[in-house]
Order: C-alpha cells, then structure tokens, then sequence
C-alpha cells in the first residue's frame, strides 16, 4: 500500500481577534498518499489555504495531531521548521511572489541558496526546472517582461527547484485568464503524473479541481467525509 504522506487528526486552528476566538478549522482528519492529486474545495473562509498552511508548517495547529512525510510538525522548533519546509515543500501561491528586480532563474534559485550547492550548481538546478516548464527563453526575463501565467511558471519552477517531496498550490490560476490557467494546470498534471509529485491544490474551481484525481470539500472549516459533495 503507498505510503501515507500527510495524516491529521482532530485538528483544530483557531484565531485570536479582538479577545475572539474565530475557528478556522475544526477536527480535521485527512490523510494523503504519496502521489496523489488531490483538490481541496470550498467556498471562501472554508479553511482551505488554513489547512495548506498547517500542512506546510506556516502556521501551528491550536489542537489535534498533524504529521507529514512521518515528521511531527509540532515538535519543530521555528528554525527546523524553516529548514524541513525548505527540503521538502514545494508552495505556489496565488500571486506569483516573485521578487520584481530579480530575472527568472535568480527567483527561481532562490530557495537553492540554504543548501549547501555553490553558485554555479544552484544556476544549473535553476535552468533545468525553469526548462521543464517551458521557460528556457525567458529565463533571464524580469517579472514585468513576463505574461502573468509565465510568472506563475517561473513560480512553480521556483517551488520544484529543490525536488520537494511536496507541492503545495494555493488557488494558482485565481489570477491568470482561461489559457494561463489551463497552462498551469496542465504542468501540475505533468508533474503528478510523469514525476510521482503529491499535489494539493486548493481551489474554488470544478474546472481546476477536474485535474486532480481526487476532490475532498471543506465547508465552515469541516472536512466533509469523502465523496460527499456540498448541497
């Protein structure tokens, strides 16, 4: 059977506002394998990019149990949290975070710069992921000389670059038009399917969800049980 990859159980995240609490998620159980495909949907504030984050040890859980890839995220200090999200998450984000005054395969070998690789190494990586997909003409491109689905290219060549047991993906075409999009989507497929990658893609959209092999729902940060889809 494959391995087990992300497990939670009964875990919770609350905020603190305004002497409030305001809970996100609540007693989520869910355990992915290695090289799934799996979608997390949801209307707005369902705690989707909530649960992304605890799985990516950007945030900590208020309650409950989460380990991924076999470690116990709880028990990092906030410096091997760094180090851990470095070797083995992979995150694109929905608006590219690519820094403006830096070309392509400098963004993209950024991550590469807490590894132990020397420059000339860390270039290599960096051309080879921006190469797998489809950017080897604009490697030494600005952001602003590059099409926002271009951007989030480099931004997922930048999330590979370290060979990520993990990629994480926060509604990555919420900003890109029909083609980008399809683009995007179609290189997350690739990466699932022709290099073993685990992917979970939070998402609003059944169209992006489509390319996932699974889709699990959150609605008013509950995990609906699987196979059950929303009213």
């Amino acid at each position: 059977m494959t391995e087990i990859v992300i497990q939670t159980r009964d875990l919770d995240k609350e905020f603190r506002r305004d002497g409030f609490s305001i809970t996100a998620l609540h007693r989520i159980n869910l355990e992915v394998r290695r090289g799934e495909f799996l979608a997390l949907m949801g209307p707005s504030g369902s705690g989707k990019s909530t649960l992304l984050h605890l799985i990516a040890a950007m945030d900590r859980p208020t309650r409950g149990e989460i380990r991924v890839l076999g470690q116990d995220l709880r028990a990092l200090s906030d410096r091997e949290v760094a180090r851990w999200r470095n070797r083995h998450i992979g995150f694109v984000f929905q608006t590219f975070n690519l820094i403006p005054v830096l070309t392509a395969i400098e963004n993209v070998e950024l991550p590469l710069k807490l590894t132990h690789l020397s420059k000339k190494e860390r270039l290599a990586h960096a051309e080879t992921a921006l190469r797998l997909v489809g950017l080897a003409d604009r490697m030494h491109h600005l952001p602003r000389q590059l099409s926002g689905g271009q951007e989030q290219r480099v931004a997922i060549a930048r999330a590979i670059v370290t060979d990520p047991d993990l990629i994480l993906a926060d509604e990555p075409t919420g900003n890109l038009d029909a083609a980008s999009a399809q683009e995007v989507l179609t290189l997350l497929a690739k990466l699932n399917q022709e290099f073993g990658k685990t992917i979970i893609l939070v998402t609003h959209d059944p169209h992006a969800a489509r390319f996932a092999g699974k889709t699990r729902y959150l609605e008013k940060g509950e995990l609906l049980p699987e196979g059950q889809v929303p009213d």
